[in-house]
């Protein structure tokens, strides 16, 4: 009997030794601030960034790139399965509001639409009857117009957004995800299926959501100068948009081409920004579709929407930063720093992190 008790103690001191030494390996594996993951003496400034972007969060991170990087260092491809109709114009809100805010040109107070704006033709379309969910001002409406005239005359979006951003004064480059036509449509539990805008705007994102679906994005190919930007890229960074609506119909515009930029036979680091901190979003309805569609929503969550072998790195919030060794047990390389952007130099201390990480992770 007493033999049997000396083996059990000894059996539970090897158990409680394993299981530090487990722990020990998983902290091992989570890049500290002051703790790089390996040496690395290049410039983070001189890394040749693509950031994939949609919404506000996404505007403001490339805000911070374009900050730090020269201009031939930086591409923003930018999600364009918002784009819709309206008063028969073409309007792409998430190309605009990039290039608003990268061009100065962006509401601080609500990170879309234009400064200094004034709202006198809405005002009358309002007056006679026209559709007023979606407001446009004056400002606003000469960017619809005029790209509305040369998409009409045949020009693609992208040359388009390129002249828009030369006359805009921003030197970055802007791309759309595609020249083709892709549609994010929301099916929901109450109204059925609705396009984005339509749910987003229209209803103010309160019905529930079932799923997505991407109309025309199987046959929809990657605008020229995408595919250029994407090979010559030292890495890859998933802004904190919504990973839904924003950034994947972007990945699956890429998903198809060979060989893949991605993934386990792919040659390009992946890292994703959380848009999600302490369980909530600063803005946009993604922890509430995440909760929806039945995942609860967190940082974790976007980590695992996203997935390795797809992603090598991922940035959240400290706010999260008990979530490191759950992210780093999925074979994705964790950092948590301040993701809260609501400043200009919240935005380049941000993207400073991310470029660091970045350099640790080559």
């Amino acid at each position: 009997m007493e033999r049997q008790r000396e083996l059990a103690r000894k059996s539970r001191r090897i158990a409680r030794l394993a299981a530090a030494g487990r722990k020990l390996i998983r902290i091992a594996l989570i890049p500290q601030k002051d703790k790089p993951l390996k040496p690395n003496t290049a410039n983070p400034s001189e890394l040749n960034i693509v950031a994939l972007a949609g919404g506000v969060g996404g505007a403001k991170l490339a805000d911070g790139l374009a900050q730090i990087l020269p201009p031939e260092n930086l591409t923003v491809i930018v999600n364009t399965g918002d784009d819709f109709a309206h008063w028969g114009l073409n309007i792409s809100p998430d190309l605009d509001t990039v290039c608003y805010t990268l061009g100065g040109l962006a509401n601080s107070s609500t990170g879309w639409g234009r400064m200094d704006e004034s709202w006198n033709v809405f005002e009358q379309m309002d007056r006679l009857g026209a559709e007023a969910w979606f407001r446009l001002g004056d400002k606003d409406l000469a960017t619809h117009l005029e790209r509305t005239r040369r998409l009409r005359g045949g020009e693609p979006l992208s040359d388009i957004t390129r002249d828009f951003c030369q006359r805009w004064g921003i030197r970055h480059g802007v791309l759309p995800m595609t020249d083709d036509p892709v549609a994010t449509m929301v099916d929901t539990v109450e109204m059925g299926e609705l396009a984005f805008q339509e749910y987003f705007v229209h209803q103010r994102c309160e019905p529930t959501v079932k799923g997505f679906r991407f109309a025309g994005i199987e046959s929809a190919r990657p605008a020229p100068g995408v595919v250029e930007a994407l090979e010559k890229a030292d890495a890859v960074v998933i802004c904190p948009s919504n990973p839904w609506v924003s950034v994947d119909p972007i990945l699956k515009i890429l998903a198809p081409l060979n060989p893949p930029i991605f993934g386990e036979n792919g040659g390009k680091i992946l890292v994703a920004v959380s848009p999600i901190i302490g369980g909530k979003t600063v803005k946009g309805p993604a922890a509430k579709m995440f909760a929806e569609l039945g995942v609860e929503p967190s940082a974790l969550a976007v980590a695992r929407h996203y997935g390795s072998p797809l992603l090598k790195g991922f940035v959240l919030d400290t706010v999260d930063a008990d979530l490191t060794e759950a992210v780093a047990a999925m074979s994705i390389v964790p950092f948590s720093t301040n993701t809260i952007m609501n400043l200009s130099d919240n935005r380049r201390q941000l993207a400073q992190d991310v470029l660091n990480f970045i350099q640790r992770l080559l």
